[in-house]
C-alpha cells in the first residue's frame, strides 16, 4: 500500500506525518503506512464505533458533503500527529468508509477538497481542518488565529479578502472530534414526563449555576457533575421546579471580537457540534468522558423528579457570514448548509449572527432532526427550547407555520412526543410570530413579560392586556386544539434584566462589555423605585423588595407555564447589565451568600411557597382555557374580574385607566377529570392587584362568588406568615397596600 508520505497533497495540503521533525542527519523519520480503509456504511452519519467484517473492531466514517471532489478523514494521535486516510465510497453524496483498529477516544477530523468559488457560494478549503458536525465529543477549544479562516483573512483589500484561499493548514489551531461507544443503558432511568399544565421552568446556566456553591466540591463546580451533586439538586427540590432549562449545552466556540477584548461567549449561543455536550463543563474529561458525565447529570435529575429542557440553537452556527472562520459546516458543503443570498458570495442573516441554517435543505432538516433524536434518546432529555424559531420555520424567505421543519416535528414518533418550546420570533421580516406556532408548540410569551412588567411600573393606558395575560393569553393561543399552557410565562429570561435588577435600574449598564454600552436592548420596561443602582436607602430597598414579591407572585399564580430565571429567587445582581452573555464570571454567577441574607431568604421561602401552593391547587394550572360563562343556576362563573368596588366590571371598566384589578378563580369549574375520572374540584381564590402607589380600598364580593374570605398571600408583608391569614366576611371593604398583591381563599 503507498504511503501517505509518498501520496501527493492537495495545494496548501501537507503530507500525512510531515507535522514530525526531521531526524539528526537530516532525513525524513519513517511514517507508518496508511491504515486500511474498508467501504463501510453510508449510515448512520458521524463516527460510530462498531464490530466491523470478520468480527474486526473499528469506525465507521460518514460525511455528507455532496460537492466534494475528495474527503478524508484524519486521525491524531497524542502527539498531534497527523494521518490522513481517504474515504473513497461514495453513496447518496455521503462520503464513507470503515476504519479497522479505530477506538473510542480516537480524535479526529476531516478535510474536504472541491472548488474555491466563492462567487457561486463554493467554499472548499483541503487546508482547514473540519470538525465532524456529528461528532459525539469534542476535544480542545475553538481559537480564531488567521490559520482557521479558509479566506485570506489579513488580505490588503478587506473588501475581496472572503475571495482569496489561505492555504494555511488549520490542524494544529482547532479542536477534534472523538470517537466515542455508545453503549450506554436507560433501562434504569425514570422520565418524570411532568404534564405541560403542571410544569414549572427554572432556566439556569451549568456553570453559572454552580460556580460558586459552596455545597459542591471544588473541582465539580462549573460542570455537568457540579449540577448531579445532592446540594443542587437540593436547592431545585426545595424550590419546587419540575424542569430545567439548561443554556446552551452544544459544543459552541468564542467569537472573535470578544476573544480580542479579553472576553468568552458565557451564554453559548454560538453551536459548532449539535451532537456533543460543550467540553469546558466536563470535570472528567474531554476525550468521551463528557458524555457519560452529561448523562448521569440528567440521571440524577430525573431521580428528584426534574426534567432537562436544553436551549437549542439551529438557527445560525459559529461560522459567522463570509468573513467567518471556516470550523465545519461552511468547508463541508457551505452552499448545501447555509442560506445564501441571491450573490451566492454573501449570507442570508435572520438570526443576527452572521449566517442562517437551510433548514429547507433535506440534508440540514436531517443533521437537526438527527441530533435531536439524538439528545432524546441516548442523552436522556425531556424537551427543547428553540432559539429564533422563526427562522427554522422560514420555506425559502416568509415564516411558514406549513414549513418542512415543523412538518418533519410534528410527525417524528419520538420528538412530537417531548416538550417543544419556541421562541418565536427573528430578526427578519415577519419574523415575529408569538401566538402562531402550531398545536404540540408551546411559546416564550414577551407580551406577558412586557404587560406584567408594565403594569407594577403602572405604565398600562387599562387593565385589558393585564387580563388577557393573567389567564393564559386565549387571545393568542385558543385555536387550534391549543391549551393555556401553550404560553410560558416569564418576566425576566437570561436575556435581559435580572428581577433585581428590573426594580434597581432604569437603564442599562453594559460598559463591562466593551462596547461603549451600545450593545443590548433599550427596552427594558423596568422602574428603579427611586434610585438608580444599589442605595443605601432604606425605603428604596423596601420598596423594591416589595415589588420582587409582587411580579413573582403575579408570575406563579398567571395561568400558562410559569418560567423563573435561576437566581431571580435569591434577589441575583447582574449590577444593571442587560446583555451579559459575555460575562464568565460573578456578574453572571449565582451568589449563593444571598440565602444568608434574611431579607433575600425570604423572598426565596416565599417563591416556594407559591410554587408549592400552585401544585397543590389545579386551579392554577388549568388545562382548558376559562369560558368566563355560569355553568350553573347561582350565577357563579369559572373566572369573573372585579373592580375595587365590589363590582364585576363592565366594558367600559376594561377601557379605563386603572391600577387596581380583582380576579376570581372558581376551583367549582374546573374542566376535565382526574385519572380515575373523577371531576377535579378546588378550592375558589380571589386575587388583588393593585399597582397604584397609596393604598385602595377594596370591597370583597358578596354571594354567589364568597361568604368569606381568608388571606393567603399578602406580598406587602416582608415575611409570609404560613399560618392562616385574616379572615373577611364577604361584602367587607378591606384596605389593600400600596403596590401590593392579596391572595384569599374562598373560604
Amino acid at each position: 500500500m503507498t504511503s501517505a508520505a509518498e501520496q501527493r497533497a492537495p495545494a496548501g495540503e501537507p503530507a500525512a506525518g510531515s507535522g514530525q521533525p526531521a531526524a539528526a542527519n537530516g532525513a525524513r523519520r519513517a511514517v507508518p503506512p496508511t491504515p486500511a480503509v474498508w467501504p463501510g456504511a453510508p449510515t448512520p452519519l458521524g463516527a460510530r464505533f462498531r464490530v466491523g467484517p470478520d468480527g474486526v473492531a473499528g469506525t465507521n466514517f460518514a460525511l455528507w458533503a455532496a460537492g466534494a471532489e475528495a474527503v478524508r478523514v484524519c486521525l491524531f494521535d497524542e502527539g498531534g500527529r497527523e494521518t490522513r486516510i481517504p474515504l473513497t465510497e461514495l453513496t447518496h453524496e455521503i462520503w464513507h468508509g470503515f476504519v479497522p483498529g479505530v477506538m473510542p477516544g480516537q480524535r479526529y477530523g476531516y478535510r474536504v477538497d472541491g472548488r474555491w468559488d466563492p462567487w457561486t457560494g463554493a467554499r472548499w478549503n483541503p487546508a482547514k481542518l473540519l470538525l465532524d458536525p456529528y461528532a459525539r465529543a469534542v476535544d480542545g477549544e475553538f481559537r480564531l488565529p488567521p490559520e482557521v479562516y479558509g479566506h485570506v483573512r489579513d488580505w490588503p483589500e478587506q473588501q475581496a479578502a472572503d475571495t482569496v484561499r489561505d492555504e494555511r493548514d488549520s490542524a494544529p489551531h482547532v479542536p477534534k472530534g472523538v470517537v466515542v461507544h455508545d453503549d450506554d443503558d436507560w433501562s434504569d432511568d425514570h422520565r418524570p414526563k411532568t404534564p405541560w399544565a403542571d410544569s414549572v421552568i427554572y432556566e439556569l446556566h451549568v456553570r453559572g449555576f454552580t460556580r460558586l456553591h459552596p455545597g459542591i466540591p471544588r473541582e465539580l463546580r462549573g460542570t455537568y457533575a457540579g449540577l448531579a451533586h445532592p446540594a443542587a439538586v437540593e436547592h431545585l427540590v426545595k424550590l419546587g421546579v419540575t424542569a430545567v432549562e439548561l443554556l446552551p449545552v452544544h459544543q459552541f466556540a468564542h467569537e472573535d471580537h470578544l476573544l480580542r477584548r479579553g472576553l468568552r461567549n458565557y451564554w453559548g449561543y454560538n453551536s459548532i457540534g449539535y451532537f456533543a455536550p460543550h467540553a469546558a463543563y466536563a470535570a472528567a474529561g474531554t476525550t468521551g468522558q463528557q458524555v457519560g458525565e452529561f448523562k448521569r447529570m440528567v440521571r440524577a435529575l430525573h431521580a428528584a423528579g426534574i426534567e432537562v429542557i436544553l436551549d437549542v440553537v439551529y438557527n445560525h452556527t459559529a461560522e459567522a457570514g463570509e468573513l467567518g472562520p471556516t470550523l465545519s459546516l461552511k468547508g463541508i458543503d457551505n452552499r448545501g448548509y447555509y442560506r445564501l443570498q441571491g450573490d451566492a458570495r454573501r449570507y442570508a442573516d435572520y438570526t443576527g449572527c452572521g449566517n442562517t441554517l437551510h433548514v429547507v435543505q433535506p440534508q440540514v432538516l436531517r443533521l437537526i432532526t438527527d441530533s435531536l433524536r439524538y439528545w432524546v434518546t441516548e442523552m436522556g432529555v425531556d424537551g427543547f427550547r428553540f432559539d429564533l424559531a422563526a427562522a427554522l420555520a422560514r420555506s425559502m424567505h416568509d415564516v411558514d407555520m406549513l414549513s418542512p421543519f415543523l412538518a418533519v416535528i410534528a410527525q417524528d414518533p419520538v420528538l412530537r412526543r417531548v416538550k417543544l418550546i419556541a421562541e418565536p420570533w427573528d430578526i427578519g421580516s415577519g419574523g415575529y410570530q408569538v401566538g402562531a406556532f402550531p398545536p404540540l408548540w408551546t411559546e416564550w410569551n414577551d407580551r406577558y413579560r412586557n404587560a406584567v412588567r408594565d403594569f407594577w411600573r403602572h405604565a398600562l393606558p387599562d387593565v385589558r392586556e393585564m387580563g388577557y395575560r393573567l389567564s393564559g393569553s386565549s387571545d393568542l393561543y385558543a385555536w387550534g386544539g391549543r391549551r393555556p399552557y401553550a404560553s410560558v410565562n416569564f418576566v425576566t429570561a437570561h436575556d435581559g434584566f435580572t428581577l433585581r435588577d428590573l426594580v434597581s435600574y432604569e437603564t442599562k449598564h453594559n460598559e463591562a462589555n466593551g462596547e461603549n454600552n451600545r450593545d443590548g436592548t433599550h427596552d427594558n420596561r423596568s422602574w428603579n423605585c427611586g434610585a438608580e443602582g444599589e442605595t443605601g436607602d432604606e425605603r428604596v430597598r423596601a420598596l423594591r423588595r416589595r415589588q420582587l414579591r409582587n411580579l413573582l407572585t403575579t408570575l406563579l399564580l398567571s395561568t400558562g407555564v410559569p418560567m423563573l430565571v435561576a437566581g431571580d429567587e435569591l434577589g441575583r445582581t447582574q449590577r444593571g447589565n442587560n446583555n451579559a452573555y459575555c460575562q464568565d464570571n460573578e456578574i453572571s454567577w449565582l451568589d449563593w451568600s444571598l440565602l444568608q441574607d434574611p431579607g433575600w431568604r425570604a423572598l426565596y421561602d416565599l417563591t416556594a411557597r407559591l410554587i408549592a401552593l400552585r401544585h397543590r391547587h389545579p386551579v392554577l394550572r388549568r388545562r382548558a382555557f376559562f369560558s368566563g360563562r355560569s355553568q350553573t343556576a347561582d350565577g357563579l362563573r369559572d373566572l369573573a374580574w372585579f373592580t375595587s368596588r365590589g363590582a364585576e366590571m363592565t366594558e367600559g371598566d376594561w377601557y379605563a385607566p386603572a391600577a387596581t384589578l380583582g380576579m376570581y378563580l372558581s376551583g367549582r369549574d374546573i374542566p376535565g377529570r382526574d385519572e380515575r375520572g373523577a371531576p377535579v374540584v378546588d378550592d375558589s381564590f380571589l386575587a388583588v392587584l393593585h399597582a397604584g402607589d397609596r393604598p385602595t380600598g377594596f370591597v370583597l364580593p358578596g354571594p354567589p362568588w364568597a361568604e368569606q374570605y381568608e388571606v393567603v398571600v399578602d406580598t406587602a408583608a416582608e415575611e409570609q406568615a404560613q399560618a392562616p391569614g385574616a379572615v373577611h366576611p364577604a361584602g367587607a371593604r378591606i384596605t389593600v397596600p400600596e403596590r401590593s398583591v392579596l391572595l384569599l381563599r374562598v373560604a
